[in-house]
Protein backbone atom coordinates (compact mmCIF):
# COMPACT_ATOMS: atom_id res chain seq x y z
CA UNK A 1 0.00 0.00 0.00
CA UNK A 2 1.52 2.84 -0.75
CA UNK A 3 1.31 6.11 1.86
CA UNK A 4 -0.73 8.95 1.23
CA UNK A 5 1.52 12.17 0.81
CA UNK A 6 0.46 15.15 3.56
CA UNK A 7 -0.49 18.33 1.71
CA UNK A 8 1.63 21.11 1.63
CA UNK A 9 1.25 23.23 4.50
CA UNK A 10 -1.17 20.02 5.99
CA UNK A 11 -0.84 20.62 10.25
CA UNK A 12 -2.62 18.06 10.90
CA UNK A 13 -5.39 17.57 13.52
CA UNK A 14 -5.33 20.78 16.29
CA UNK A 15 -6.08 21.09 19.67
CA UNK A 16 -7.52 24.19 20.79
CA UNK A 17 -5.06 25.34 17.65
CA UNK A 18 -2.25 23.73 18.56
CA UNK A 19 -0.94 21.23 15.95
CA UNK A 20 -1.40 17.72 17.78
CA UNK A 21 1.68 16.41 16.34
CA UNK A 22 3.54 19.64 17.68
CA UNK A 23 2.17 18.70 20.98
CA UNK A 24 3.50 14.74 20.95
CA UNK A 25 6.75 16.44 19.38
CA UNK A 26 7.72 18.34 22.40
CA UNK A 27 6.45 15.24 24.63
CA UNK A 28 8.71 13.09 23.00
CA UNK A 29 11.91 12.75 25.48
CA UNK A 30 9.69 11.57 28.15
CA UNK A 31 7.07 9.29 26.01
CA UNK A 32 9.56 6.97 25.44
CA UNK A 33 10.69 6.08 29.25
CA UNK A 34 7.11 5.92 30.30
CA UNK A 35 6.74 3.26 27.52
CA UNK A 36 9.51 1.77 28.30
CA UNK A 37 8.14 1.69 31.68
CA UNK A 38 5.22 0.27 30.76
CA UNK A 39 6.34 -2.77 28.46
CA UNK A 40 8.70 -4.19 31.57
CA UNK A 41 6.02 -3.50 33.96
CA UNK A 42 2.87 -5.14 32.32
CA UNK A 43 4.80 -7.60 28.89
CA UNK A 44 6.77 -9.93 31.57
CA UNK A 45 9.12 -11.13 27.96
CA UNK A 46 10.19 -7.81 27.64
CA UNK A 47 11.11 -7.10 31.61
CA UNK A 48 12.95 -10.49 31.27
CA UNK A 49 15.08 -8.84 28.39
CA UNK A 50 18.77 -7.71 29.53
CA UNK A 51 18.74 -4.10 30.65
CA UNK A 52 21.56 -3.53 28.01
CA UNK A 53 19.33 -4.71 25.25
CA UNK A 54 15.85 -2.43 26.76
CA UNK A 55 18.20 0.52 27.08
CA UNK A 56 20.23 0.01 23.30
CA UNK A 57 17.70 -1.78 20.82
CA UNK A 58 14.19 -1.89 22.37
CA UNK A 59 14.14 1.40 23.59
CA UNK A 60 15.27 2.69 19.84
CA UNK A 61 12.77 1.01 18.38
CA UNK A 62 10.06 2.73 20.50
CA UNK A 63 11.84 6.01 20.17
CA UNK A 64 11.00 5.30 16.21
CA UNK A 65 7.83 4.05 16.83
CA UNK A 66 6.83 7.69 18.36
CA UNK A 67 8.60 9.58 15.48
CA UNK A 68 6.68 7.61 13.15
CA UNK A 69 3.46 7.87 14.88
CA UNK A 70 3.90 11.64 15.14
CA UNK A 71 4.41 11.43 11.47
CA UNK A 72 1.11 10.14 11.20
CA UNK A 73 -0.40 12.84 12.86
CA UNK A 74 1.24 15.26 10.95
CA UNK A 75 0.08 14.90 7.68
CA UNK A 76 -1.59 11.51 7.52
CA UNK A 77 2.10 9.54 6.13
CA UNK A 78 2.12 6.25 7.07
CA UNK A 79 5.04 4.57 7.20
CA UNK A 80 6.76 3.53 4.22
CA UNK A 81 7.53 -0.04 2.66
CA UNK A 82 11.15 0.42 4.38
CA UNK A 83 10.19 1.39 7.74
CA UNK A 84 7.62 -1.60 7.52
CA UNK A 85 10.53 -3.94 6.62
CA UNK A 86 12.42 -2.47 9.44
CA UNK A 87 9.93 -3.55 11.75
CA UNK A 88 9.33 -6.53 10.37
CA UNK A 89 13.07 -7.71 10.71
CA UNK A 90 12.84 -6.67 14.50
CA UNK A 91 9.69 -8.63 14.92
CA UNK A 92 11.81 -11.72 13.29
CA UNK A 93 14.87 -10.99 16.25
CA UNK A 94 12.29 -10.98 18.92
CA UNK A 95 10.66 -14.59 17.24
CA UNK A 96 14.19 -15.89 17.60
CA UNK A 97 14.64 -14.49 21.13
CA UNK A 98 11.51 -16.29 22.19
CA UNK A 99 9.26 -13.57 22.61
CA UNK A 100 5.75 -14.50 22.36
CA UNK A 101 4.13 -12.73 19.27
CA UNK A 102 1.30 -11.00 21.82
CA UNK A 103 3.89 -9.39 23.44
CA UNK A 104 5.66 -7.73 20.18
CA UNK A 105 2.40 -7.01 19.35
CA UNK A 106 1.26 -5.55 22.56
CA UNK A 107 4.73 -3.36 22.14
CA UNK A 108 3.60 -1.17 19.43
CA UNK A 109 -0.35 -1.08 20.91
CA UNK A 110 1.57 0.12 24.26
CA UNK A 111 3.37 2.67 22.40
CA UNK A 112 0.47 4.19 20.47
CA UNK A 113 -1.99 4.26 23.69
CA UNK A 114 0.76 6.33 25.19
CA UNK A 115 1.00 8.90 22.30
CA UNK A 116 -2.96 9.13 22.15
CA UNK A 117 -3.47 9.53 25.75
CA UNK A 118 -0.71 12.19 25.45
CA UNK A 119 -2.68 14.38 23.32
CA UNK A 120 -6.07 13.60 23.89
CA UNK A 121 -5.72 15.01 27.42
CA UNK A 122 -5.42 18.68 25.98
CA UNK A 123 -8.34 17.98 23.86
CA UNK A 124 -12.06 20.19 24.47
CA UNK A 125 -15.15 20.02 23.81
CA UNK A 126 -14.67 22.09 20.24
CA UNK A 127 -12.07 19.82 18.92
CA UNK A 128 -14.48 16.62 18.55
CA UNK A 129 -13.94 16.52 14.30
CA UNK A 130 -9.74 16.44 15.03
CA UNK A 131 -10.29 14.10 17.80
CA UNK A 132 -12.19 11.41 15.36
CA UNK A 133 -9.08 12.26 12.79
CA UNK A 134 -6.48 11.39 15.74
CA UNK A 135 -8.27 8.04 16.10
CA UNK A 136 -8.86 7.07 12.57
CA UNK A 137 -5.09 7.91 11.81
CA UNK A 138 -3.87 5.94 14.99
CA UNK A 139 -5.61 2.69 13.40
CA UNK A 140 -4.28 3.23 10.07
CA UNK A 141 -0.84 3.18 11.72
CA UNK A 142 -1.97 0.42 14.17
CA UNK A 143 -2.97 -2.03 11.20
CA UNK A 144 -0.31 -1.43 8.97
CA UNK A 145 2.86 -1.94 12.09
CA UNK A 146 0.96 -4.93 13.31
CA UNK A 147 0.86 -6.93 9.68
CA UNK A 148 4.45 -6.17 9.53
CA UNK A 149 5.06 -7.23 13.02
CA UNK A 150 3.39 -10.54 12.21
CA UNK A 151 4.70 -11.07 8.57
CA UNK A 152 8.26 -11.08 10.39
CA UNK A 153 7.60 -13.11 13.18
CA UNK A 154 5.73 -16.00 11.30
CA UNK A 155 8.19 -15.82 8.53
CA UNK A 156 11.44 -16.30 11.53
CA UNK A 157 9.10 -18.92 13.40
CA UNK A 158 8.27 -21.03 9.80
CA UNK A 159 12.29 -21.10 9.65
CA UNK A 160 13.32 -21.74 12.90
CA UNK A 161 10.36 -24.92 13.07
CA UNK A 162 11.34 -26.46 9.43
CA UNK A 163 14.98 -26.44 10.71
CA UNK A 164 13.78 -27.76 14.08
CA UNK A 165 11.50 -30.22 12.33
CA UNK A 166 14.43 -31.45 9.73
CA UNK A 167 16.90 -32.11 13.00
CA UNK A 168 14.10 -34.34 14.56
CA UNK A 169 13.55 -36.18 11.54
CA UNK A 170 16.86 -36.54 11.38
CA UNK A 171 17.48 -37.87 15.04
CA UNK A 172 14.38 -40.33 14.25
CA UNK A 173 16.10 -41.58 11.37
CA UNK A 174 19.30 -42.17 13.28
CA UNK A 175 17.70 -43.80 15.59
CA UNK A 176 15.20 -46.58 13.22
CA UNK A 177 18.81 -47.03 11.35
CA UNK A 178 20.48 -48.47 14.80
CA UNK A 179 23.57 -47.00 16.29
CA UNK A 180 24.58 -44.28 18.30
CA UNK A 181 21.90 -41.29 18.10
CA UNK A 182 23.85 -38.96 20.43
CA UNK A 183 25.24 -36.15 17.70
CA UNK A 184 21.68 -36.10 16.03
CA UNK A 185 20.06 -35.54 19.42
CA UNK A 186 22.43 -32.60 20.04
CA UNK A 187 21.64 -31.36 16.67
CA UNK A 188 18.29 -31.46 17.41
CA UNK A 189 18.61 -29.92 21.13
CA UNK A 190 16.95 -32.86 22.83
CA UNK A 191 18.29 -34.92 25.84
CA UNK A 192 18.16 -38.27 24.66
CA UNK A 193 15.97 -40.20 27.34
CA UNK A 194 16.63 -43.64 29.08
CA UNK A 195 14.27 -45.28 26.54
CA UNK A 196 11.62 -44.80 24.29
CA UNK A 197 8.02 -46.54 23.92
CA UNK A 198 7.70 -47.23 20.41
CA UNK A 199 3.90 -46.98 19.05
CA UNK A 200 3.42 -48.54 15.94
CA UNK A 201 -0.36 -46.93 15.02
CA UNK A 202 -3.20 -47.86 12.24
CA UNK A 203 -5.52 -45.16 12.19
CA UNK A 204 -8.75 -45.59 10.98
CA UNK A 205 -11.07 -43.50 9.31
CA UNK A 206 -12.54 -40.20 10.83
CA UNK A 207 -16.81 -40.10 10.11
CA UNK A 208 -15.93 -37.23 7.82
CA UNK A 209 -13.71 -38.95 5.26
CA UNK A 210 -16.74 -41.15 4.72
CA UNK A 211 -19.38 -38.69 4.35
CA UNK A 212 -20.60 -37.93 0.60
CA UNK A 213 -19.87 -34.14 -0.29
CA UNK A 214 -17.01 -33.50 2.31
CA UNK A 215 -13.54 -32.85 1.45
CA UNK A 216 -11.89 -35.83 2.21
CA UNK A 217 -8.35 -34.49 2.58
CA UNK A 218 -9.47 -31.50 4.73
CA UNK A 219 -11.22 -34.30 6.88
CA UNK A 220 -8.04 -36.29 6.79
CA UNK A 221 -5.85 -33.80 7.57
CA UNK A 222 -7.87 -32.32 10.38
CA UNK A 223 -7.68 -36.02 12.40
CA UNK A 224 -4.23 -36.42 11.51
CA UNK A 225 -3.60 -32.56 13.31
CA UNK A 226 -5.75 -33.61 16.16
CA UNK A 227 -3.85 -36.37 16.89
CA UNK A 228 -0.44 -34.87 16.61
CA UNK A 229 -1.62 -31.78 19.00
CA UNK A 230 -2.79 -34.35 21.19
CA UNK A 231 -0.07 -36.66 21.37
CA UNK A 232 1.81 -33.37 21.85
CA UNK A 233 -0.16 -32.41 25.06
CA UNK A 234 -0.45 -35.57 26.50
CA UNK A 235 3.91 -36.81 27.07
CA UNK A 236 6.36 -35.42 28.31
CA UNK A 237 9.62 -34.46 26.83
CA UNK A 238 9.86 -34.49 22.78
CA UNK A 239 7.68 -36.84 20.99
CA UNK A 240 9.23 -38.28 17.73
CA UNK A 241 7.21 -39.07 14.65
CA UNK A 242 6.31 -40.01 11.17
CA UNK A 243 2.30 -39.94 10.57
CA UNK A 244 0.29 -40.62 7.50
CA UNK A 245 -3.70 -40.21 7.29
CA UNK A 246 -3.73 -43.92 8.17
CA UNK A 247 -1.12 -43.94 10.87
CA UNK A 248 2.61 -43.83 11.19
CA UNK A 249 5.34 -44.50 13.88
CA UNK A 250 5.78 -42.42 17.14
CA UNK A 251 8.20 -42.64 19.78
CA UNK A 252 7.44 -41.16 23.08
CA UNK A 253 10.11 -40.67 26.08
CA UNK A 254 10.54 -43.09 29.00
CA UNK A 255 11.98 -41.88 31.83
CA UNK A 256 13.43 -45.32 33.13
CA UNK A 257 15.11 -48.98 31.66
CA UNK A 258 13.26 -50.43 28.66
CA UNK A 259 13.16 -53.57 31.56
CA UNK A 260 11.19 -51.60 33.83
CA UNK A 261 7.83 -51.22 31.52
CA UNK A 262 5.46 -52.67 33.90
CA UNK A 263 1.19 -53.28 34.21
CA UNK A 264 0.98 -49.76 35.34
CA UNK A 265 2.90 -47.97 32.64
CA UNK A 266 0.37 -50.04 30.31
CA UNK A 267 -2.72 -48.86 31.88
CA UNK A 268 -1.16 -45.30 31.26
CA UNK A 269 -0.43 -45.86 27.76
CA UNK A 270 -3.93 -47.62 27.42
CA UNK A 271 -5.24 -44.43 28.42
CA UNK A 272 -3.11 -42.11 26.01
CA UNK A 273 -4.04 -44.13 22.85
CA UNK A 274 -7.91 -44.10 24.18
CA UNK A 275 -7.69 -40.49 24.36
CA UNK A 276 -5.64 -39.87 21.09
CA UNK A 277 -8.67 -41.85 19.66
CA UNK A 278 -10.92 -39.64 20.97
CA UNK A 279 -9.60 -36.35 20.30
CA UNK A 280 -8.69 -37.32 16.55
CA UNK A 281 -12.14 -38.70 15.97
CA UNK A 282 -10.65 -42.23 14.70
CA UNK A 283 -9.87 -45.79 15.72
CA UNK A 284 -6.62 -46.55 16.62
CA UNK A 285 -4.87 -49.85 16.96
CA UNK A 286 -1.50 -49.64 17.93
CA UNK A 287 1.29 -51.76 19.32
CA UNK A 288 3.91 -50.74 21.51
CA UNK A 289 7.66 -51.82 22.71
CA UNK A 290 10.03 -50.16 25.49
CA UNK A 291 13.51 -49.70 23.92
CA UNK A 292 16.87 -48.13 24.96
CA UNK A 293 17.78 -45.45 22.28
CA UNK A 294 20.30 -47.55 20.40
CA UNK A 295 17.31 -50.57 20.68
CA UNK A 296 14.67 -48.35 19.08
CA UNK A 297 15.63 -50.06 15.31
CA UNK A 298 14.79 -53.55 16.66
CA UNK A 299 11.72 -52.58 18.97
CA UNK A 300 10.34 -50.71 15.86
CA UNK A 301 10.96 -53.90 13.14
CA UNK A 302 8.70 -56.05 16.03
CA UNK A 303 5.87 -53.40 16.31
CA UNK A 304 5.28 -53.56 12.85
CA UNK A 305 4.98 -57.16 12.99
CA UNK A 306 3.06 -56.80 15.93
CA UNK A 307 0.17 -54.33 14.37
CA UNK A 308 0.39 -56.44 11.20
CA UNK A 309 -0.57 -59.61 12.91
CA UNK A 310 -3.10 -58.36 15.52
CA UNK A 311 -4.38 -56.46 11.88
CA UNK A 312 -4.80 -59.40 9.72
CA UNK A 313 -5.97 -61.66 12.62
CA UNK A 314 -8.87 -59.37 13.39
CA UNK A 315 -8.01 -57.74 16.43
CA UNK A 316 -10.00 -54.77 17.06
CA UNK A 317 -9.29 -51.16 18.29
CA UNK A 318 -6.53 -50.56 21.14
CA UNK A 319 -3.06 -51.22 22.69
CA UNK A 320 -1.32 -54.68 21.79
CA UNK A 321 2.36 -55.91 22.78
CA UNK A 322 3.84 -58.56 21.57
CA UNK A 323 2.59 -60.64 24.69
CA UNK A 324 -1.16 -60.15 23.76
CA UNK A 325 -0.67 -61.80 20.17
CA UNK A 326 2.06 -64.62 20.53
CA UNK A 327 0.02 -66.93 19.51
CA UNK A 328 -0.75 -65.67 16.23
CA UNK A 329 2.78 -64.05 16.01
CA UNK A 330 4.45 -67.88 16.42
CA UNK A 331 1.90 -68.81 13.61
CA UNK A 332 2.62 -66.33 11.51
CA UNK A 333 5.92 -67.21 10.92
CA UNK A 334 7.44 -69.56 8.02
CA UNK A 335 6.32 -73.29 9.21
CA UNK A 336 4.39 -75.67 7.58
CA UNK A 337 1.52 -75.21 10.30
CA UNK A 338 1.10 -71.84 9.21
CA UNK A 339 0.77 -73.14 5.38
CA UNK A 340 -1.69 -74.95 6.71
CA UNK A 341 -3.44 -72.62 8.58
CA UNK A 342 -3.35 -70.10 5.33
CA UNK A 343 -4.68 -72.86 3.38
CA UNK A 344 -8.02 -72.64 5.61
CA UNK A 345 -8.71 -69.77 4.09
CA UNK A 346 -7.86 -70.69 0.29
CA UNK A 347 -11.54 -71.06 -0.65
CA UNK A 348 -12.06 -67.04 -0.70
CA UNK A 349 -8.88 -65.92 -2.33
CA UNK A 350 -11.12 -65.23 -4.74
CA UNK A 351 -13.67 -63.58 -3.11
CA UNK A 352 -11.49 -60.43 -1.17
CA UNK A 353 -14.94 -59.27 0.14
CA UNK A 354 -15.66 -62.07 1.51
CA UNK A 355 -12.27 -62.16 3.70
CA UNK A 356 -12.56 -58.39 4.36
CA UNK A 357 -15.90 -59.03 5.91
CA UNK A 358 -14.73 -61.82 8.05
CA UNK A 359 -11.69 -59.81 9.11
CA UNK A 360 -14.13 -56.54 9.86
CA UNK A 361 -16.62 -58.81 11.85
CA UNK A 362 -13.72 -60.05 14.25
CA UNK A 363 -12.46 -56.83 14.38
CA UNK A 364 -15.19 -55.08 15.25
CA UNK A 365 -15.87 -57.17 18.51
CA UNK A 366 -18.77 -59.92 16.29
CA UNK A 367 -21.03 -56.64 16.29
CA UNK A 368 -22.29 -57.13 12.54
CA UNK A 369 -23.90 -53.48 12.95
CA UNK A 370 -20.20 -51.63 13.55
CA UNK A 371 -18.66 -54.03 10.79
CA UNK A 372 -21.40 -52.90 8.53
CA UNK A 373 -20.86 -49.13 9.30
CA UNK A 374 -17.05 -49.74 9.02
CA UNK A 375 -17.51 -51.61 5.42
CA UNK A 376 -20.36 -48.97 4.08
CA UNK A 377 -23.03 -51.72 3.47
CA UNK A 378 -25.92 -53.20 5.28
CA UNK A 379 -25.92 -55.11 8.31
CA UNK A 380 -27.88 -57.75 6.10
CA UNK A 381 -24.64 -57.93 3.41
CA UNK A 382 -22.78 -58.59 6.47
CA UNK A 383 -24.94 -61.34 7.47
CA UNK A 384 -24.68 -63.11 3.91
CA UNK A 385 -21.07 -62.63 3.22
CA UNK A 386 -20.20 -64.17 6.52
CA UNK A 387 -22.70 -67.24 5.80
CA UNK A 388 -21.06 -67.39 2.55
CA UNK A 389 -17.62 -67.37 4.03
CA UNK A 390 -18.99 -70.30 5.89
CA UNK A 391 -20.07 -72.34 3.70
CA UNK A 392 -17.05 -72.04 2.08
CA UNK A 393 -14.69 -72.63 4.67
CA UNK A 394 -16.56 -74.63 6.95
CA UNK A 395 -15.11 -72.21 10.03
CA UNK A 396 -18.05 -70.18 11.46
CA UNK A 397 -17.34 -67.23 13.45
CA UNK A 398 -20.14 -67.48 15.81
CA UNK A 399 -18.72 -70.78 16.76
CA UNK A 400 -16.23 -70.10 19.61
CA UNK A 401 -14.21 -73.64 18.87
CA UNK A 402 -13.47 -71.67 15.42
CA UNK A 403 -13.02 -68.29 16.60
CA UNK A 404 -9.09 -69.05 17.67
CA UNK A 405 -8.73 -71.20 14.87
CA UNK A 406 -9.88 -67.87 12.46
CA UNK A 407 -7.75 -65.18 14.38
CA UNK A 408 -4.96 -67.84 13.86
CA UNK A 409 -5.49 -68.38 10.06
CA UNK A 410 -6.09 -64.85 9.07
CA UNK A 411 -3.01 -63.84 10.51
CA UNK A 412 -1.02 -66.68 8.89
CA UNK A 413 -2.76 -66.37 5.38
CA UNK A 414 -2.03 -62.42 5.41
CA UNK A 415 2.06 -63.20 6.12
CA UNK A 416 1.94 -66.06 3.80
CA UNK A 417 1.36 -64.04 0.83
CA UNK A 418 3.16 -60.99 2.00
CA UNK A 419 6.63 -61.78 0.61
CA UNK A 420 4.69 -62.75 -2.91
CA UNK A 421 2.91 -58.97 -2.45
CA UNK A 422 5.83 -57.48 -1.98
CA UNK A 423 7.90 -58.50 -5.13
CA UNK A 424 5.00 -57.94 -6.96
Amino acid sequence: MTAPKPVEGDEGPQFGGVPVHKRLLAAAPTLAPAVMARLVEQLPAYGALPSEQLRGEITKEVDRGIRAFIRVLRGGELPEESELARISESSARRADEGVPLEAVVGAYHFGAEECAAQVLATAGPDDLADVLLVQRRLLGYLRLVSCAVAAGYVQERQAALGDEQVARQSLLSRLLEGGDPKAAADRAGIRLPPSYLVLGITMGPHPDELRPGVNHSVAARRKLRRLRNELQRQTPGVPLSVLSDDGGLVLIPYEGPAADFAAADRERLTRLVEQLGLMCGAELLVAAAAAAPEGVADAARVVGEVRRVAEASGRGPGLYLLEDVLLEYQLSRPSPARDGLAALLGPLAGRPELLDTLRTFLACGLDRRRAAARLQVHPNTVDYRLRRATELTGLDAARGADLLTLHAALAAAHDAVRPQADTG
